[in-house]
């Protein structure tokens, strides 16, 4: 019980802080995404290093149980829903997470694309084994694997680096990006109207 409790305590927690960064707005996500304010992205290079940092140095230091990481296998099918997701997102200015926050938030267009979205599970559930069967759900390197070693983990690395090592480095090239990019690299031409919050 007290892992159902903490878990909807930190999804409260990380909605909350995703609305308050912005990222459940689509004009917000528009802007971003067409380089005129890149604010959002720098949090979220921030969160992802910072993540990573503590993550990877938790489990050098045994605070954190290896045993817990969880490692998505490699595919075809998965880069062709990442593109499908980016595409999706550019479009609608939801993602899928973003989406569940703004429906909180009150945002009633947030309504349509979570539905939209179980619609689109629900057709990937029923046309599965047609997938399935076409290979674009086939592992491809080695399936689930990481990019260095982490000792303790079940998953083999595809380099010989040391893994935990590798997340730490990884993650401060993160952090380091996220206050390197500067607010914007697109300028608007003066006088253009900006977009309405």
């Amino acid at each position: 019980m007290t892992t159902i409790v903490l878990a909807i305590v930190i999804g409260f927690a990380f909605g909350f802080v995703l609305d308050r960064v912005g990222a459940s707005n689509p004009s917000v996500i528009g802007r971003m995404l067409n380089l005129t304010n890149l604010n959002l992205a720098k949090s979220i290079l921030l969160a992802i290093g910072v993540g990573s940092v503590l993550m990877f140095a938790g489990q050098m230091l045994g605070l954190v149980d290896v045993g817990h990481m969880s490692v998505k296998a490699a595919y075809v099918g998965v880069f062709l829903g990442g593109l499908l997701l980016g595409a999706g997102w550019a479009l609608a200015g939801f993602c899928p997470g973003t989406a569940v926050v703004a429906l909180g938030a009150g945002r009633r267009d947030a309504v349509f694309y979570v539905a939209g979205g179980l619609l689109g599970a629900a057709a990937y559930m029923v046309t599965y084994p047609a997938w399935k069967a076409s290979g674009l759900l086939d592992d491809i390197a080695g399936g689930k694997v990481t990019l260095g070693t982490v000792p303790g983990s079940k998953f083999d690395g595809l380099t010989g680096l040391p893994g935990d090592i590798l997340g730490i480095v990884l993650g401060l090239g993160f952090i380091a990006l996220a206050f390197a990019l500067p607010e914007r690299i697109v300028h608007r031409p003066a006088g253009q109207p900006q977009p309405a919050e």
